[in-house]
């Protein structure tokens, strides 16, 4: 089992989930994080104090999914597909390994535990 952890641009939050659902993926957990990599936030010019106005972290949305190893490539291409615009922001993924997964509810482990 993979845990994927995407950071994307908020705008294609959903796009995201619907590219995950379309594959068969519905279990994920997002939230709503700052960030910022080289794209170092953004500057605007502030005209009436004479100085800019620096945002250094930009607001990005969090995927953050658990699959099966046959699912990560699809997974992967998924959200590489829906977010890729070739701009600088387009977002990053990890992929990690998961050793164990339980249910609270029902206790069952791994792959019975991902439904």
């Amino acid at each position: 089992m993979k845990e994927i952890i995407a950071v994307i641009r908020p705008h294609q939050a959903l796009a995201t989930r619907k590219a995950l659902e379309e594959i068969g993926i519905t279990a994920y957990t997002t939230f709503r994080v700052l960030g910022r990599s080289r794209q170092g936030g953004l500057r605007y010019p502030r005209k009436l104090f004479r100085r800019s106005a620096d945002i250094r972290f930009l607001p990005k949305r969090l995927f953050e999914v658990v699959v099966d190893d046959y699912q990560v490539e699809a997974a992967v291409s998924a959200i590489i597909k829906v977010n890729q615009t070739g701009r600088i922001g387009d977002g990053k993924l990890f992929i990690l390994p998961v050793s164990e997964v339980c249910a609270i509810r029902t206790g069952e482990r791994d792959k019975e535990s991902l439904r």
